[in-house]
């Protein structure tokens, strides 16, 4: 499941009409009576220059206030941060925030989904910065910028750590994304002392839905964390995989097979969490090694197997300790 390029989104009609009449009297609002040297300095005063994932220098307010996160990461980093947008996407196979993020995120606006941002919506939240996750789209780019000063915080490596570094520079929180970074080092350096025998293991992660069970790849969020704890990954996890997550047929089941197998859905409740007890009943389950030894970790998809962040990331630490410390 990738979202790796959001489609094409356009603007309506009522929306144009006010991004082109807040441009316009942004344009007339310029023009005075001051040598352009003076305007420039006031034009920039209270503003930072940050380096997006993009490359692009964009220049953002020193302490944003109204903030817009269009990826999973961005409202997890910003969240981190102590720092509550005005408007969020819609996470990966849910309705609102990701489930581990629900509490956090209570009240925030959706503005988009994992296909794109509502362009109007994210206008109408009046945003003085907006987070725009791994966006790529032109176009949809162009439109943002035309509301707010737009930084594209994840790169092609969707490095979570990079993302929160970033995304400190923009909140003026950098301090805080750097003891955040250090904290988490020394929760899995504890963890992976505290793993005893289980040091080394092989791991594997899936997610279950109706459209099947699903193996995580290298060059995932999930894959980072637990390289992080020096696992092994069994087979094909070792490689990066074509999207977000590979497709597995009942037949080739035994893919996700590992010393200890963490597997789960995106949703704790709905279809496919229902679904997901049909595949722990079926033979080519049972018949898994880690199933056998009763390795097996029932999991917040949301969390382990969607696009991560800070948060997510010393959350899976404690499932991982839980699961497999001595």
């Amino acid at each position: 499941m990738s979202s790796n390029h959001s489609p094409r989104t356009r603007l309506t009609a009522v929306a144009a009409l006010t991004l082109a009449s807040a441009l316009t009297l942004s344009a007339c609002g310029s023009d005075s009576s001051d040598d352009s040297g003076s305007s420039a300095k006031a034009k920039n005063a209270g503003k930072v220059t940050v380096t997006d994932a993009s490359g692009a220098e964009v220049k953002v307010p020193a302490n944003p206030k109204k903030v817009i996160a269009l990826s999973e990461m961005d409202l997890d980093s910003a969240l981190a941060l102590k720092v509550k947008p005005v408007g969020l996407s819609a996470g990966r196979g849910q309705k609102g925030a990701p489930e581990y993020l629900a509490d956090q995120a209570k009240g925030i606006p959706v503005v988009g989904a994992v296909t794109g941002p509502d362009i109007e919506k994210v206008l109408q939240a009046k945003p003085d910065v907006i987070l725009a996750g791994q966006l790529a789209d032109p176009q949809v780019l162009k439109q943002l910028k035309g509301i707010a000063p737009t930084v594209v915080t994840i790169d092609r490596t969707k490095d979570w750590k990079k993302s929160l570094e970033i995304t400190g520079k923009v909140l003026g929180k950098s301090d805080e994304a750097s003891a955040y970074l250090k904290d988490y080092d020394t929760k899995a350096a504890a963890v992976q002392k505290n793993l005893g025998d289980n040091a080394g293991a092989s791991v594997s992660v899936a997610r279950y839905s109706a459209k099947g069970t699903a193996v995580m790849q290298q060059g995932v969020f999930i894959s980072d964390v637990l390289k992080d704890l020096g696992f092994k990954r069994p087979g094909i996890q070792n490689k990066k995989g074509e999207g977000h997550s590979t497709p597995l047929s009942d037949e080739d089941l035994k893919q996700i097979d590992a010393d200890w197998l963490f597997i789960g859905t995106l949703a704790s409740a709905g279809p496919d969490a229902d679904l997901f007890k049909e595949l722990k009943g079926k033979a080519a389950y049972k018949q898994l090694d880690a199933v056998k030894k009763n390795h097996t970790t029932e999991i917040d998809g949301s969390k382990w197997t969607s696009l991560g962040g800070a948060q997510a990331a010393v959350s899976v630490l404690e499932d991982v300790e839980k699961a497999m410390g001595k």
